[in-house]
């Protein structure tokens, strides 16, 4: 069964830090793009970052440059999102994707979802 778990999500003061995983099962994530997309209430969900198969990121939104970071180790079948200096904008749950070649910011072209994990930042 293919399936990807996200966790590491929490509450978290203005100015903290997270790391977000993504652990696969049933397949082998060094094979595909990784993408990292978060949903606030009301609102569409919105591309993050990807990682391509070479470890090559990139980033979509741009309120996220300099503070967030995506990695991925795939001895362990795992991607990570690090996000330092968090803001009150940045409450959303977060997802991760797969799709195969290349990254892409547009959440119809991944093939694979997971349950995501909430993230909230608040004082």
């Amino acid at each position: 069964q293919l399936q990807l778990v996200e966790s590491g999500g929490g509450l978290v003061q203005p100015g903290g830090s997270l790391r977000l995983s993504c652990a696969a099962s049933g397949f082998t994530l060094a094979y595909y793009a990784i993408g990292w997309f978060r949903q606030a209430p009301g609102k569409e969900r919105e591309g993050v970052l990807c990682i391509r198969t070479s470890g090559v990121g990139t980033i979509y939104e741009d309120s996220v440059k300099g503070r967030f970071n995506i990695s991925r180790d795939n001895a362990k079948n795992t991607v990570y999102l690090q996000m330092n200096s968090l803001k009150p904008e940045d409450t959303a749950r977060y997802y991760c994707a797969v799709k195969a070649s290349y990254c892409s910011e547009y959440t119809g072209s991944y093939e694979y979802w997971g349950q995501g994990t909430q993230v909230t930042v608040s004082s």
